[in-house]
């Protein structure tokens, strides 16, 4: 890693953690290895990313449908998707200090913490275990959800009963996953729990490869739109890499991973799977599909876009990440930001602009009148201060109620991007806002 690179790494996980966006877990007992909270701003950033991918994937198509699974399910169905056999990373042991290590991450035979002789590789079960019901045993051995993916194969009778929908179409899943990785990190970009938004569309059975080829590229397209366009990121931070066979899970036919330029490495950010039949001719006996028209019965193939929510996360810091002179600024989409507007009272001092800033403050956040922003409210130190606080933690309009306030009913809005300021009349504010922000 670079000097400059690590230390744009480090400037932004300090802002993580100065500004309420990503706090170390466990933090007052010493910590836990790669365990991190999303603090009062990083939820609202989180959920704005997921709330535009729900929006844009589910709701605003036709051919998608939603569920919520449970994160522990029935071993059974970890045996038969092939994860208890297959779901593991290369490890290598120090004969040393005892640490491990992924095989594939190490380039030479000693380690890299104390320089001893590392051990030949064994597989390493990436499923992270636990116990069901009040005995310790074989019998009560459950396992984390180490992807949202089986569960909507495993529902998928449910769901095709339920809503009657015909083939193509697909189901949509947010929500928690865990993994027992050997070597976490890069603060949220690897952790052992993380959070996924994931998509299995299910497709006829191809005739020809051109029949899923299509598809396939469809959701490259609608992945890469959603990357630029929804997130805000640069395009030439974002690559395409088909993986080689021997890297792809077990059940891909073919796998592109998006990938982004991390300020520590190019790494995976989506993931793209052609999945063919592998998991429903797993789960079910018999297809659980039947052509209404022609009556014949036969196992869907799947095409599968994965989502990453906390290295969308990252991702969105790093990009929006810019220092200009004196002051840092999260250019961030006004979509995603946490607080769309910060509303000042010139001078704490003088009850009479606190009062007519609280009515400003309320007026924004009112819903019933059209507005419902997430709205800041700051009244501490110089406003200048005030302003570079906002800037710091993307807000995208600063909104100052001063005494031309009071004898003109206007305030000054400033830009955080340009920090250009102008004067709008209070009755025109929320429409000028909502004009900015769309």
């Amino acid at each position: 890693m670079k000097k400059e690179e690590n230390n744009s790494m480090e400037k932004i996980v300090s802002l993580c953690k100065r500004r309420g966006f990503i706090f170390p877990g466990s933090e007052i007992y010493g910590g836990l290895a790669n365990s991190f909270d999303y603090g009062p701003l990083g939820v609202e950033l989180k959920n704005n990313i997921k709330n535009i991918w729900w929006k844009r994937f589910v709701h605003k198509r036709d051919d998608m449908v939603g569920i919520d699974a449970a994160l522990i399910m029935n071993p059974k169905v970890w045996a038969s998707s092939g994860h208890l056999k297959e779901f593991a990373d290369p490890l290598v042991e120090c004969e040393k200090c005892k640490r491990r290590f992924r095989a594939d991450h190490v380039n030479s035979k000693k380690c890299p913490d104390c320089g001893g002789k590392l051990g030949e590789p064994r597989q390493f079960n990436l499923m992270l275990k636990t116990f069901l019901g009040v005995t310790e045993d074989s019998a009560s051995t459950v396992y984390f959800r180490p992807e949202t993916a089986q569960s909507m194969f495993v529902d998928f009778k449910n769901v095709l009963d339920t809503t009657r929908r015909k083939i193509p179409f697909g189901i949509a899943q947010t929500g928690k996953a865990f993994r027992n990785e050997v070597t976490p990190g890069n603060f949220i970009f690897r952790t052992r729990e993380f959070e996924q938004m994931e998509i299995e569309y299910f497709i006829p059975v191809p005739k020809k490869d051109a029949d899923w080829e299509k598809v396939f590229d469809y959701w490259q397209k609608e992945m890469w739109d959603w990357t630029v366009n929804d997130l805000g990121l640069k395009k030439e931070h974002i690559h395409d890499c088909e993986c080689e066979p021997e890297n792809r899970a077990h059940y891909s036919k073919k796998t592109i991973d998006i990938e982004y330029d991390f300020p520590f490495e190019k790494s995976e950010l989506y993931g793209l799977a052609y999945r063919t039949d592998f998991d429903l001719k797993n789960h079910f006996e018999e297809p659980p599909y039947e052509d209404a028209e022609s009556g014949e019965k036969f196992y869907p193939h799947v095409i599968e876009p994965t989502f990453g929510v906390d290295r969308s996360v990252l991702a969105v810091l790093c990009d929006s990440y810019v220092e200009e002179k004196d002051r840092v600024v999260l250019k961030l989409k006004p979509s995603l930001a946490p607080y769309k507007v910060a509303v000042f009272p010139l001078l704490k001092n003088k009850p009479e602009l606190v009062a007519k800033a609280k009515e400003v403050y309320i007026q924004l956040r009112n819903p019933s009148i059209g507005s419902g922003f997430n709205v800041a409210f700051d009244d501490r130190g110089n406003i200048g201060k005030r302003y570079y606080s906002q800037d710091e933690i993307g807000t995208p309009f600063c909104v100052t109620i001063d005494f031309d306030t009071l004898e003109n009913d206007d305030v000054t809005v400033r830009d955080r991007d340009t920090m250009k300021q102008e004067r709008i009349k209070i009755k025109d504010l929320i429409d000028y806002l909502n004009d900015k922000l769309c």
